[in-house]
């Protein structure tokens, strides 16, 4: 019997998905990180953020990509929405800071109006539990420029306060487009702006 549960058990292990991002109730990880805003770096630190509201953690596969550039663009859009609510957005992709630089201060995407975090070393996509893929090699950007760097999957959390996720948008499970994950979480932090009242 107990070689038949630890079979089981082995066979859960390899057949359960590699990844799986962190869920609603969970404890985000915390994390302190060099950031953009603008253009000017600055080392932002999510306890910190969680201080004045809830927080809007987007992870996204890079910058100058169709889908980045259109969530870039759409949280900029709605950067005053989020403020009013309370809540910080910080992005977080593998992009160094030379290229999340000028992808923070460009009008047509992040337009200063909230900052991106440098996750090269990809250890803070993993502490959320996110799948990471390798460079590969050639890939180019919108631009022409090579990448050079691993993608991190498209997931949004919104933090609590107390620092528990309270939503979270997957392109992957919820075949999310990349200005939904903008959407959703507007609507998320507004409806805990109006039940803290």
């Amino acid at each position: 019997m107990k070689k038949l549960l630890l079979g089981l058990a082995v066979t859960t292990l390899f057949t359960a998905p590699a990844f799986a991002a962190l869920k609603v109730g969970d404890t985000a990880p915390d994390f302190s990180a060099t950031a953009s805003l603008g253009g000017k770096e600055f080392n932002f630190k999510l306890n910190e953020a969680l201080k004045k509201g809830p927080a809007v953690v987007y992870f996204y596969p890079s910058a100058y990509t169709g889908g980045c550039d259109l969530e870039a663009h759409t949280f900029a859009e709605n950067a005053a929405k989020f403020d009013a609510a309370g809540a910080t957005i910080i992005g977080v992709s593998a992009d160094n800071m030379e290229r999340l630089n000028q992808f923070a201060a460009d009008p047509n995407f992040c337009a200063g109006k909230f900052p991106i975090a440098s996750d090269e070393s990809l250890k803070i996509a993993q502490s959320y539990n996110l799948e990471t893929t390798p460079a590969k090699t050639g890939a180019k950007d919108v631009r022409g420029v090579e990448i050079g760097h691993g993608f991190i999957e498209r997931v949004t959390f919104v933090v609590g306060k107390d620092h528990k996720i309270v939503a979270v948008m997957s392109s992957k499970q919820d075949k999310l487009s990349p200005d939904q994950h903008v959407e959703k979480s507007l609507e998320m932090v507004q409806k805990m702006k109006m039940a803290s009242k």
